[in-house]
């Protein structure tokens, strides 16, 4: 059972983030695009956060977001976006299918570690 789930087409940006949170103590699943993650996420109900790109092929991690609150009628899951991008009308976008937080890359993981802890109920 994982409790982070991490939705990302580039496997060096996947791999690198999924290392660095499994050495701090988190159970990780991936995903390779939104129609993956939405996979994930029916198959195990223990995942906490989802961490997501936004511009991927097959599904983008918006249109994912707002599946996983609408179709999968899943509220309790925390989703932030790891992107490149930040537009504020992304962002807002974002906010409003439900989207909990934005991260701009590169990936700082010293500067999320606590807040994703507790949303993952380690801390």
């Amino acid at each position: 059972m994982a409790h982070i789930l991490l939705v990302d087409d580039s496997g060096v940006s996947r791999d690198v983030v999924a290392q660095y949170l499994t050495r701090n103590g988190f159970e990780v699943a991936t995903a390779t695009d939104g129609r993956d993650g939405l996979k994930r996420l029916r198959e195990d109900p223990g995942i906490r956060l989802v961490v997501s790109d936004m511009n991927m092929p097959v599904m983008d991690g918006l249109t994912m977001a707002e599946k996983v609150r609408c179709e999968l009628g899943n509220q309790d899951v925390r989703i932030v976006m790891l992107t490149t991008e930040s537009n504020p009308k992304l962002r807002e976008r974002g906010k409003a299918v439900g989207v909990n937080g934005w991260i701009v890359k590169p990936f700082k993981g010293e500067l999320v570690l606590g807040s994703f802890r507790k949303i993952c109920g380690l801390s």
